[in-house]
């Protein structure tokens, strides 16, 4: 691709999926964050959607793996060589210039996991890194005015965790994080199967599962899936259709732990801003959005309407992107520069 004239990158540096965007460009690269190593030498064999398909399926000397997990770094050494290898493709080989690089993190990190966010950052070749909050990435992406004295509630639904926040005037006055997000709906579905009909499906059947009958509220037309895993009484394979309905009862667990969480920040929430949430609705982003009834799930359950942003796993990787493009307008509250121990300031 080249090197750009201006080699400023944004990264939303998701649990399943990494999105890089590049400064005048957009978003230049989608890709699952896994990673396949070979298990004695650590040399890396893929990366990226290659790496996902082999998932489940590969022999005793090589591991395919997601260096992330619940939305912060598990493997730093492995995450450190994804993020070179992405920035690498985005940016060039021949790198003049450093980039100076936004990454999303979830509302709830530590400082020791923000630390380990800018080391891996910057060890991949970063010149300088920034840090913005996922939920407040995610309102920019989605066309929120964040600068506005007016409250706006975002439910941004990830594959590691479900950020809640409530913006005003380019902050976060409230917000919540928690590790129940796409990939605990994947364990749920998992759990579901195993109990429910003695089928031990694997977490790839389980994400088919999630992405075309999973379901948070009930569909004017029950649909189907034909899927097949082992059957643990017999050890043997097993096909089964599985309705949409019954993925209902199979997700009720993580659904209710994210609308428990959203009705948490409106206990807390002045009566200014709830008003204003009243009126305005609240915006769900992130894949986990995706889920069919999602909006309906939590409008019938808080009685505020919601909607959904127009391309709900994107919004995190745009948002980044804005900020990036004009990081003087979001320098109050909304992009931390870590090293300074502030808010951006236009010094640069």
């Amino acid at each position: 691709m080249g090197l750009f004239e201006f080699n400023d990158v944004g990264i939303d540096l998701g649990t399943s999926t990494v999105l890089v965007y590049v400064k005048g460009k957009g978003i230049v690269l989608r890709e699952p964050s896994v990673v396949a190593v070979e298990k004695i030498s650590g040399r890396l064999l893929a990366i990226g959607e290659e790496a996902r398909r082999m998932l489940g399926r590969t022999p005793g000397s090589i591991m395919a793996l997601r260096p992330l997990k619940d939305g912060v770094i598990s493997n730093f050494d492995i995450t450190e060589r994804m993020l070179r290898h992405f920035l690498k493709k985005v940016v060039g080989r021949r790198i003049f210039f450093k980039p100076r690089v936004v990454v999303c993190v979830p509302s709830g990190v530590t400082e020791v996991e923000k630390r380990s966010v800018i080391d891996a950052t910057e060890e991949a070749g970063a010149r300088h890194t920034f840090l913005i909050e996922e939920p407040i990435a995610a309102a920019i992406g989605s066309g929120i005015d964040i600068s506005e004295p007016r409250g706006n509630m975002v439910v941004d639904i990830g594959g590691g965790t479900t950020d809640v926040a409530v913006i005003s005037l380019g902050g976060a006055v409230l917000s919540d994080s928690i590790k129940v997000a796409g990939d605990k709906f994947d364990e749920a579905i998992i759990r579901y199967m195993r109990k429910k009909h003695n089928l031990l499906i694997g977490e790839r059947t389980a994400e088919d599962m999630k992405m075309g009958i999973g379901s948070a509220y009930p569909r004017r037309e029950q649909t189907f899936l034909e899927i097949k895993g082992r059957n643990l009484i017999s050890g043997l394979p097993q096909a089964l259709t599985v309705s949409s309905n019954e993925m209902i009862e199979a997700l009720e667990e993580p659904l209710q732990v994210i609308l428990e969480t959203v009705r948490g920040i409106f206990e807390r929430m002045p009566p200014e801003l709830t008003s204003d949430i009243a009126e305005r609705g609240i915006c769900i982003t992130g894949g986990g959005g995706l889920l069919y009834g999602m909006e309906k799930f939590i409008a019938e359950h808080t009685k505020v309407p919601c909607y959904i942003a127009e391309d709900p796993v994107s919004c995190v990787a745009i948002g980044t992107g804005k900020a990036l493009e004009d990081l003087d307008l979001y320098s109050r509250g909304a992009v931390y520069d870590y090293k300074r121990g502030d808010y951006f300031e236009s010094y640069m």
